[in-house]
């Protein structure tokens, strides 16, 4: 048995012994889990919440955020039901950012993206099977979330 009631990585509620109304706690953490699990984000870093969100969608927090989200700087906000709830971010933490199809990662206390990088071009003389292997492995790279191509 544990001394908290909650899980050391998110903060996931647990049930407690003799705990009355146990659905209450379940479905939070459900809800949370439904966040994380394969997490992706409407846009941001954003620092004023949005004014008409939906059950279900989620923004991840700015550096200087106001309203409902103050306090809760980098922090992956989830509009649920029952209003907002905050997942805090951890390093190392993975997110696709919907409004442009960004990986975004927790790294040094923010959220940052991929490095850029320019396919392959130029020259006078072009090995076409090395450009095409560069093409390839840039490609694989921008779909694992690493890269994104110019």
């Amino acid at each position: 048995m544990t001394d908290t009631l909650a899980t050391p990585r998110f903060g996931l509620p647990l049930l407690a012994v003799a705990q009355a109304q146990k659905e209450v706690t379940h479905n939070e953490a459900l809800t949370l889990l439904d966040a994380l699990l394969h997490p992706a984000v409407e846009d941001g870093p954003l620092s004023t919440p949005p004014g008409t969100p939906t059950p279900g969608q989620g923004w991840i927090v700015g550096t200087a955020p106001t309203g409902a989200w103050e306090g809760q700087d980098g922090a992956i906000a989830l509009w649920t039901g029952g209003g907002w709830r905050f997942v805090a971010a951890r390093e190392g933490m993975r997110i696709v950012r919907l409004s442009d199809g960004a990986w975004l990662c927790f790294h040094g206390g923010m959220w940052v993206a991929p490095a850029t990088i320019d396919p392959p071009g130029g020259g006078g003389v072009i090995d076409v099977e090395a450009r095409a292997a560069l093409v390839a492995l840039l490609a694989s790279l921008e779909a694992q979330g690493l890269m994104i191509s110019g």
